[in-house]
């Protein structure tokens, strides 16, 4: 049996370990019996004894338990087991006894909400807009977006030809340095003017998705998404730019998340507050078809972790944590001093801010965004836009088509892309690979760890260098999920002491703030998503420190491991685990949650490829996976070279007609450019699945059906961020194979297999929420279907795994982990990490539930003061 650590058993105060239905019940004898034959009914046996345990001695996994807890659930003499309950009471006994003690035959109610979270009035619930909104909405987006796309054509192509009067280097240069500078203030300064204009301040209220007020909440996020402030994230020029955009926010602080605040007039930050990358504070959320928008606030001295949910109507006092992993949920409030985390957040002992201040004053921050000014307009635009131009007039087939006189003979255009891009895209390849693996290792040399080093300095701008350069996505991508990933790792500074090559030790999304300080154990595997934090940040200083990873590790999707994580040997980590900072060191156990919890390492049933896994079985399988791979790597090369060629094409049969059509062209390539991208790569994976659906697997990842699973994870899909909060979304979503109904609000979801998705009429799917119909453990590969019911709500970073069935009309709460298997009934609500329904009554179709402030519907008065 798996030894419980008491220290990672903390709840939320107030809330029991048992969710479900209160009310008279049988006896606790009885309860073992109906629990003993749920499950015996559910493993497939003839009969469960009350004291075997489930995992040890039954054999059963997470996957046989939560659906063992979805058919108690649907009992009403029984009350409900949540996942967390059967781990922590692995026998029918103990698991009768612990759901008798929390409710006693005769109780009323679940236990009452925490004090931390303030009560809201009813919710009503609502649906969408009608078809005809819908499409009007849609129609104005594209409009939009020509607009747009036309006034930057008509601006470039006019700078390009004022530019090109100027004679001698250095008259190319200011005019390069004019033009440039011009038209970045302008890009930076029309989000501004929009907000103004569209919205003025932002409010509390609540409006309709695809009508008039969420036109004009749209255009607002669109441009903000769209400037190149986004760059100066972690700069003082960023908060500055917050600032005009309405947000209160004091003096000292530090910003390092490129998650944008929309309603920036809702957000307010105290002085010397800090908030970590990958945190969600934007202001709103969709909720059943409608946006609402609420005040977050944070006090003075704040310190927000990574991968954080702030939800809407959330606020921390002065000296209040957060830590990572971690979400505050609709009404939460978190006193002054307080330290919280998990999802939804509760009390902790554990000091998140690890690193002493250092002088770091107004005057150095102004310095540091003065230099960072001049860098730019003095350094960058001037060699951007002078080296295009000076690109034009050195390529031949550039220069010789914007001759006026001009002729374009078909093979002519064919050789000159094709030499254009070979180069473009291949030199980028390898002078890209050559500069990672040396450049980091240099300025590594400058910044040493374990010093502290004040913020804005000449260290820390050389620290979000190395950091901005070896976070490219595209090579994790290229070598991500084979044993290619290890060299590539171990080439820009990872420390992967003697590897255990498995062919998958490392997914496509891997992260970290310098690659320098990164050890990882021998025979660790790690999913996707993982972010190694390995810089502590305080409000005036940062300092690096080596962040380790034990051996014989398993992490999941989406984990952030910090720098002192209190794990060792054969650890398992589950889908968005909050790593612990304190209590025992724990090996050979499985944590799962946030706040963790202990699990089982494995079960029987992944022990099935354990022969696949050492000796001959696992030489034979890599060296074919190796293979494999390799065809795999130099087919997505081939496929991002070919895409390179098409816009290279596309763009010299502009650059021909230039002097034909006039500007409107430049408009044209940007929109053609779009349209080209989505249609090519929902060509690609079609191709990939050969024209066929995806079957459910279980199999290990040596086995040639995953194999051809894993190469869909190559294909690219960053185009799909263009499609947010449009109707466009879902209409892509189903030519790639998801069965999406109509009227999907898709704000930003990600889902991994497509085929494998169903999604009901109406659904609202939240920035940063996930459908993953899949799982891979220890060499180990499981896949199945998921579906998710009509008006239904997917909230802010909420993660769906694979199996799973949501019922119509029910919502999942900001940051929640929906495990494997589950079942969530029609109008219930469920939160949490691993996701439980939530002591709120269920939903009535037409009834109430959770608060939002009053509704406001209308055109102009939604949001404008």
């Amino acid at each position: 049996m798996v030894e419980q650590s008491s220290d990672v058993h903390i709840e939320v105060p107030g809330e029991s370990a048992v969710t479900g239905r209160s009310g008279p019940g049988p006896t606790r004898t009885e309860t073992e019996t109906l629990l003993a034959e749920a499950l015996a009914g559910v493993a497939g046996v003839e009969s469960v004894p009350v004291d075997v345990h489930f995992f040890d001695d039954l054999g059963a996994n997470s996957l046989v338990m939560a659906q063992f807890c979805a058919r108690v659930r649907k009992r009403e003499d029984l009350p409900s087991p949540s996942m967390k309950d059967i781990y922590r009471y692995p026998t029918i006994r103990s698991l009768a006894a612990a759901l008798a003690e929390s409710f006693p035959a005769g109780a009323d109610s679940p236990a009452a909400p925490s004090p931390s979270v303030r009560p809201m009035p009813p919710e009503p619930v609502t649906r969408t807009s009608g078809k005809l909104a819908h499409t009007l909405c849609g129609t104005f987006q594209l409009l939009f977006f020509l607009g747009y796309a036309l006034v930057a054509g008509l601006v470039t192509a006019g700078g390009y030809e004022w530019v090109a009067e100027g004679s001698g280097p250095l008259d190319i240069y200011v005019r390069s340095l004019l033009f440039g500078g011009a038209g970045f203030l302008a890009l930076c300064a029309f989000p501004v003017v929009a907000k103004w204009v569209l919205v003025g301040r932002w409010k509390p209220c609540e409006f309709p998705v695809w009508g008039a007020a969420y036109l004009r909440f749209w255009v607002v996020k669109a441009l903000l998404h769209a400037n190149p402030m986004i760059l100066f994230v972690g700069n003082p020029l960023y908060v500055l730019y917050l600032r005009a955009l309405g947000a209160r926010i004091g003096r000292g602080v530090t910003i390092l998340s490129r998650s944008v605040p929309v309603c920036t007039d809702l957000l307010s930050i105290g002085s010397g507050t800090v908030v970590r990358k990958d945190s969600f504070f934007l202001g709103y959320r969709a909720h059943a078809g409608r946006i609402q928008t609420g005040r977050i606030t944070l006090g003075r001295d704040v310190y927000i972790g990574e991968k954080t949910v702030l939800d809407i109507d959330t606020s921390m006092g002065d000296g209040a944590q957060l830590g990572h992993s971690s979400s505050l949920h609709r009404g939460q409030a978190v006193g002054a001093g307080e330290h919280r985390h998990g999802s939804p957040a509760q009390p902790t002992e554990v000091d998140y801010l690890r690193v002493a201040p250092a002088p770091c004053g107004t005057m150095r921050r102004a310095w540091f965004g003065l230099a960072s000014l001049l860098q730019l307009f003095l350094l960058y635009i001037p060699l951007t836009v002078g080296g295009l131009y000076t690109l034009f007039n050195e390529i031949p087939a550039i220069r010789d088509r914007l001759e006026p006189t001009a002729t374009l003979t078909l093979p002519e255009l064919v050789t000159d892309a094709l030499v254009l891009s070979l180069t473009l895209f291949f030199g980028f390849v390898v002078l890209g690979l050559a500069a990672l693996c040396t450049l980091p290792r240099l300025l590594g040399l400058v910044v040493r760890p374990d010093r502290v080093y004040p913020l804005y300095g000449f260290h820390y701008a050389v620290h979000r260098a190395t950091a901005r350069m070896t976070n490219i996505r595209f090579f994790t991508w290229l070598f991500g999920d084979s044993s290619y990933i290890v060299h590539y790792l171990r080439g820009i500074g990872y420390d992967l002491s003697d590897v255990e090559q498995t062919g998958s030790n490392f997914g496509t999304v891997v992260q970290h703030e310098s690659p320098l300080l990164v050890t990882v154990g021998r025979g660790t595997m790690v999913a996707d998503g993982l972010s190694v934090i390995n810089a502590d940040y305080s409000a005036t200083s940062f300092r690096l420190s080596r962040t380790s990873i034990g051996p014989r590790n398993f992490l999941g999707n989406n984990i952030a491991y910090p720098t002192g994580g209190r794990t060792g040997d054969n650890c398992l980590l589950a889908t968005k685990v909050m790593v612990p900072l304190d209590g025992e060191v724990r090996e050979g156990v499985g944590l799962l949650g946030s706040p963790c919890f202990e699990i089982p390492r494995s079960v029987e049933r992944d022990s099935r490829f354990d022969d696949l896994r050492t000796g001959e079985g696992l030489r034979r399988g890599l060296a074919a996976k190796n293979r494999h791979n390799l065809r795999t790597m130099a087919l997505m090369l081939f496929v991002r070279w070919l895409h390179t060629l098409a816009l290279t094409l596309l763009a010299l049969a502009s650059v021909n007609l230039y002097g034909v059509v006039g500007h409107i062209v430049i408009a044209s390539y940007v929109a053609l450019t779009l349209a080209l991208s989505t249609a090519y790569y929902i060509l690609v994976e079609h191709c990939i699945r050969s024209f066929r659906r995806l079957r459910p697997l279980l199999c290990s990842i040596y086995d040639p059906a995953f194999w051809s699973h894993e190469r869909l994870w190559k294909v690219p899909d960053h185009y799909l961020n263009l499609f947010n909060g449009t109707p466009y979304k879902s209409l892509v979503w189903r030519l790639l194979g998801v069965r999406i109904g109509s009227r999907v609000f898709d704000d930003g979801c990600f889902i991994t297999e497509r085929t494998l998705t169903a999604i009901g009429d109406e659904t609202t799917l939240n920035a940063g929420s996930k459908v993953q119909c899949h799982s891979q453990e220890d060499g180990t590969f499981k896949s199945d279907a998921t579906t998710i019911g009509a008006r239904c709500t997917l909230g802010v970073a909420a993660h769906v795994h694979y199996g799973v069935t949501i019922g119509d009309g029910a919502e999942l709460a900001p940051d929640s982990f929906l495990m494997k298997g589950e079942e969530i009934p029609p109008h219930a609500r469920w939160g949490g990490n691993p996701a439980v329904e939530t002591p709120e009554a269920r939903v009535q179709p037409g009834g109430t539930g959770r608060s939002t402030p009053p509704s406001v519907d209308g055109a102009a008065a939604a949001t404008v003061n």
